[in-house]
């Protein structure tokens, strides 16, 4: 093996100082060194440190067990971050740093769209690979890049397919849709509507709201003159909680009704108001996934225990998300036995199907979006939320139609 001349210089210079230093720490391989941002303060701060603390919980893991082989070497990982405060502006700037600076092999997006739709023109420009774990716009796959691969975030046009799926499977016939007036939701909502018009399902309503919008009576009232077996409100956990409530209070009964965030913690405190209804997420202790790479979803929870047994909130599907990437990143870069980022993109691509991490089987497109990483329907039961979809890890069958308010 031939030892780098930072190597030789470090080992020189310990000598000469009266050190002992062993053979193997002479030559000891250099980490893989992974730069990232993370928002230390603004609208994405919490879900960024959440991310962070997922990533930082695969590097333990990984160093703990000696590094990743590349090259016939074992190589531990050293992660870098910078701050971007949540500002995209800011972005392209410090990637720039991270890799002419810091010169790290291997980027790691930021938080969401915004930030990683900015990043990724800088990683691309200075030809590094970049693993995305959180950003779901479809448009940063149709840039053209060749190094962007998101190793768990699906891509928004399709984060409301399970759900559909699954209102599918319970024997709902027609939807009416409703969804708060900004790019998310509706890119959602849109995505949703067209799979259940594929799976041969009538599409009601499709009415949009204001941001602001407090009285949603008007809607409900459509929705259940729409003649729908599935109401499917998308919006932010506020706005949702204000649904339930006034769907309780007008005894709006549809046979399902879905809300992304109805089986949060935060959700669930609403009480009987979010009883029965269908919901979405990666990480609970009632799912699941029968792992091949990376710690489990019991596994990773512990360990976030152990490393951050101070911090105020508990792990979230984003510590689960990044952390998932993590793993992908690791079987990815075991795959290319190289840092080149065109190896590495094509051994992301080589492992489409062969890899499950604790939030599910990966599989991404020629352009890097994930397509298969899917959320887990949850319905909240009599004992609580139960897994009803996929299939391969339900832990209870779904109440549909479900019982009628003045039943309950």
């Amino acid at each position: 093996m031939t030892l780098s001349r930072r190597t030789l210089l470090a080992a020189t210079a310990a000598l000469a100082a009266g050190a002992l230093v062993s053979v193997e720490t002479a030559i000891a391989a250099e980490p893989i060194k992974i730069g990232m941002t993370v928002s230390s303060t603004g609208r994405f701060a919490l879900a960024a440190q959440s991310g962070e603390r997922g990533l930082k919980i695969w590097i333990d893991d990984v160093n703990g067990r000696g590094g990743i082989p590349v090259g016939g070497e074992q190589r531990k990982i050293e992660l870098i971050t910078l701050d971007d405060r949540s500002d995209k502006t800011m972005v392209p700037r410090v990637y720039e740093t991270l890799i002419k600076d810091y010169d790290v092999d291997i980027a790691f997006g930021p938080f969401g769209s915004t930030l990683t739709g900015a990043a990724a023109n800088t990683t691309e420009q200075y030809g590094k690979f970049l693993t995305i774990w959180s950003a779901s716009s479809d448009a940063i796959y149709n840039q053209g890049y060749k190094y962007v691969v998101s190793a768990s975030q699906i891509a928004a046009s399709r984060l409301g397919h399970p759900s559909v799926k699954a209102l599918n499977a319970m024997g709902a016939k027609k939807v009416a849709f409703a969804y708060l007036d900004e790019p998310f939701p509706a890119g959602i909502t849109k995505g949703a509507a067209e799979l259940a018009k594929e799976l041969g399902m009538e599409v009601v309503m499709m009415e949009k709201f204001a941001k602001g919008t407090k009285d949603f009576s008007v809607i409900i009232q459509k929705a259940l003159a729409s003649g729908a077996d599935a109401f499917y409100p998308t919006s932010y956990e506020g706005d949702q909680m204000i649904i339930a409530r006034q769907l309780r209070e007008l005894d709006a009964s549809f046979p399902a009704t879905y809300m992304v965030y109805a089986s949060q913690p935060q959700f669930l405190e609403i009480g009987q108001d979010a009883d029965y209804l269908v919901s979405q997420t990666l990480l609970h202790d009632k799912i699941n996934w029968n792992v091949n790479a990376g710690l489990s979803r019991a596994e990773v929870v512990e360990r976030y225990g152990k490393l951050y047994p101070d911090v105020a909130y508990p792990a979230d599907f984003q510590t689960a998300l990044a952390y998932s990437a993590g793993a992908v990143l690791e079987e990815i870069i075991k795959k290319a036995d190289s840092l080149e980022p065109a190896k590495l993109k094509q051994a992301a691509l080589d492992l489409n199907d062969q890899v499950t991490v604790m939030t599910g089987p990966y599989h991404i497109e020629e352009s890097g979006k994930q397509i298969n990483m899917e959320f887990v329907i949850m319905q909240n039961q009599k004992d609580g939320p139960e897994v009803i979809y996929p299939a391969a890890i339900a832990t209870a069958k779904p109440v549909f139609p479900m019982p009628p308010y003045s039943q309950r």
